[in-house]
């Protein structure tokens, strides 16, 4: 029977690592924030209230939305992340459902697989969408160092990024699934085969 799979975790927990390697595995991929690029897009559905709520500080030379800015934004005004929700959410949840409909009435064979990257999964009540929802989990000072390593933030800002989430305590209640993503690349590998082995092969 072919499966829907929602991928979900916090900041710098793996979630899109994961997706690609379930990509390599065999599984088609979708992804929210593909989806979100799209909806911010130039003449997407959601451009011309978000420049709107936002202003011209957020556009690009090429009069696109810039996103990092965008993401500074939004991470230091609470009212703003929750407006930008409220604009771009709709738009990103009609975009999924449309997909996975077409895979369910439709799939390429009866055992495939369709991985749904969709963040803010559980923050937004999305898991009826899916058939299982895998968390991707790490602890707080493994996301803190992959943070400032990779996007040069202070460990003030990581912490304070990570504090703006949902608990990862709250997140992991509710999952089917949870792959802890603390160690390495190749042990994270194993943990994904193994996953794969037991759900998607079975």
């Amino acid at each position: 029977m072919a499966l829907v799979l929602g991928i979900t975790g916090g900041i710098a927990t793996g979630k899109s690592t994961v997706l690609g390697m379930l990509a390599r595995l065999g599984a088609l991929t979708l992804s929210a924030d593909e989806i979100a690029r799209e909806v911010l897009a130039k003449g997407g559905p959601a451009y011309r209230q978000v420049v709107e709520r936002f202003g011209p500080a957020v556009v690009d030379p090429e009069a696109q939305i810039a996103r990092s800015v965008l993401a500074t934004v939004i991470f230091d005004d609470h009212k703003a992340r929750e407006d930008l929700n409220r604009i771009t959410h709709p738009h990103i949840i009609r975009s999924m459902k449309a997909h996975i409909d077409r895979f369910r009435a439709s799939p390429p064979c009866p055992e495939a697989v369709l991985a749904v990257e969709i963040p803010l999964l559980i923050e937004c009540g999305l898991e009826e969408m899916v058939d299982q929802v895998l968390l991707v989990a790490a602890e707080q000072d493994v996301q803190v160092g992959r943070l400032t390593n990779r996007s040069g933030v202070s460990r003030e800002e990581a912490l304070r990024r990570i504090a703006s989430q949902m608990p990862m305590a709250a997140k992991i209640e509710r999952a089917d699934r949870v792959i802890c993503n603390d160690g390495s690349m190749e042990n994270l590998e194993r943990k994904v085969r193994s996953f794969w082995r037991e759900t998607c092969s079975a």
